[in-house]
């Protein structure tokens, strides 16, 4: 964990990829499409989304995921960024230590940390697996400053918010299409989809001592 410079003196900003930085789910149903297979957009979900055309029933889970590792071998260095994410985080870099915590798959790193590189969302990179509060809190840990925390699940925000209730939470779904359907706690965790705005709150809660 020390090659991700988090510094003691200065806030932490931990922030997810897919469906928060990256378009995740719009590049993945065109790598599907050339597999033959099609992603349907009826819930907030992933593996049950694949389905073969015409079919009633979602692809084999256990072929979703395979795919889904292939997708992170192969193609997700065409995603798309999402829409003001780069400019929000050079703002907040100036201000906090940024690190990108994402559920990739190991053999993903080299091609995340490129696609990351790429479009100007070079920070330090780590990757986990599983729920995201126990990395998230060691990373809190190593800081005397304030920390904020974004990603676009509701089980990844509970998660930190178990391991250590300081962190200050955000939810940030991308994809237009998704917003509608992603399960929100507003309750527990504030819901910002824009990243203008949601730029700004982060600033303002890495501020607060």
């Amino acid at each position: 964990m020390g090659r991700l410079g988090i510094d003691r003196e200065r806030p932490l900003f931990i922030v997810d990829v897919d469906e928060v930085l990256g378009l995740f789910m719009a590049s993945f149903g065109v790598f599907l499409q050339g597999h033959g297979l099609e992603l349907r957009l009826d819930r907030y979900a992933l593996f049950q989304n694949i389905y073969a055309p015409g079919a009633a029933e979602h692809l084999d889970l256990a072929e979703g995921r395979r795919l889904f590792d292939e997708f992170f071998r192969r193609g997700c260095a065409d995603m798309e960024p999402a829409p003001g994410a780069a400019e929000a985080l050079r703002r907040i870099s100036r201000q906090a230590t940024v690190v990108v915590l994402s559920n990739a798959p190991a053999p993903a790193r080299l091609g995340r940390a490129r696609w990351l590189g790429r479009h100007g969302l070079d920070y330090p990179l780590m990757l986990s697996s599983g729920p995201k509060g126990p990395p998230a809190a060691a990373m809190a840990a190593r800081t005397t400053r304030r920390c904020a925390f974004v990603d676009d699940l509701v089980s990844n925000l509970d998660s930190v918010a178990e391991a250590d209730p300081g962190v200050a939470r955000f939810q940030h779904v991308a994809d237009v299409r998704l917003q509608p359907l992603a399960p929100a706690a507003p309750d527990r965790h504030r819901r910002i989809d824009d990243w203008t705005e949601l730029g700004e709150a982060v600033a303002a809660s890495l501020a607060e001592r």
